[in-house]
């Protein structure tokens, strides 16, 4: 997989600075305003190779109790929301990593769960803002090899892995990031064994499977082109991302966990690395990372990888020691 990728990049990234000019996308992107952009090199913005919504995005999701669901795998992960006074939710990434967007509403909170593969960035948000509730799409650009979304509403884009309008009517607003978080199947229905799963989308996908195989043990990431952390630190680390710092996961892995800067990060063991093997549920020991306040409140955070923390926080501080 690592040549292939390496060559599909080479492609895409001399295809890309030969697109770099916004004007080039306004037959497919007719009601964009690319005239409001905080991006200053459009050269940074990519075709992933899927176009427009060829990545679906799930809407109006069903859902199923968790005690009756037999097909997921314990170790597989999944993405969990826990709104305060609602009923658990999981939403596997055996769907979300073919269909990166989940649109869903929990008690009356219109809430976007989102997956972005290349940068292991599982990110949710409250859909609402100041020019109303927003439904997201995939574009099909990749900027710093993270997902660019789409909201249908204004057809601005935004940056999943910060949360930030990049590109349209919009830019600059940022959507509320909720503290959800990624753990097992086994995990989440051990704790809510009456919770709620997502059922399996009506598309024609081969769910349980990982189209990434090995990626997590690449030299570099996907149609990237910036630097690589610093520190030593490999692009494709995990790292536990609470707002600017990040922690990388090995030292919060090897001392069992950490309390600093006023957040306690604990790791426990059993869940598979979603981006590893062919096969989601035979992935390598990643472990669960969960965040709190000195209150135990679960914060909102990011387990991403290292290379993107430095794109998007290149000022950020990292906690190595």
């Amino acid at each position: 997989m690592g040549r292939l990728l390496v060559s599909i990049a080479a492609f895409l990234l001399i295809a890309g600075f030969a697109r770099a000019d916004p004007s080039l996308w306004r037959a497919e992107w007719p009601d964009t305003n690319f005239n409001k952009t905080v991006v200053a090199d459009w050269s940074e913005i990519l075709s992933g190779g899927p176009p427009k919504d060829g990545i679906p995005a799930i809407d109006t999701p069903k859902f199923r109790k968790a005690d009756t669901e037999r097909r997921i795998s314990g170790r597989e992960p999944v993405i969990t929301l826990e709104l305060e006074g609602q009923t658990p939710r999981a939403y596997p990434i055996r769907y979300l990593i073919w269909h990166e967007i989940v649109n869903d509403s929990i008690g009356g909170i219109p809430v976007a769960v989102t997956f972005c593969p290349l940068c292991n960035s599982a990110m949710s948000f409250d859909r609402r803002t100041a020019r109303g509730t927003l439904s997201f799409g995939v574009s099909g650009k990749l900027r710093n090899s993270d997902m660019v979304m789409y909201d249908l509403e204004t057809q601005s884009w935004w940056q999943q892995a910060t949360a930030e309008a990049i590109v349209g009517d919009l830019t600059g607003t940022r959507l509320k990031h909720l503290p959800g978080w990624m753990e097992s199947w086994d995990q989440f229905r051990a704790r809510n064994p009456q919770g709620l799963v997502m059922e399996e989308p009506e598309f024609n996908r081969s769910y349980g499977r990982n189209p990434y195989a090995g990626y997590d043990s690449a030299r570099q990431p996907f149609l990237y082109r910036g630097e690589n952390p610093p520190h030593g630190i490999g692009p494709l680390e995990r790292v536990v991302r609470v707002g600017d710092r990040a922690w990388p996961l090995n030292r919060v892995r090897a001392k069992g966990g950490v309390t600093e800067a006023g957040v306690t990060i604990s790791w426990e063991e059993g869940q598979a690395s979603a981006l590893d093997h062919g096969t989601l549920a035979k992935g390598r020991e990643v472990g669960t990372v969960r965040v709190r306040d000195a209150a135990g409140r679960d914060v909102a955070h990011d387990v991403m990888f290292a290379f993107a923390f430095h794109a998007f926080w290149p000022e950020g501080r990292w906690m190595i020691r």
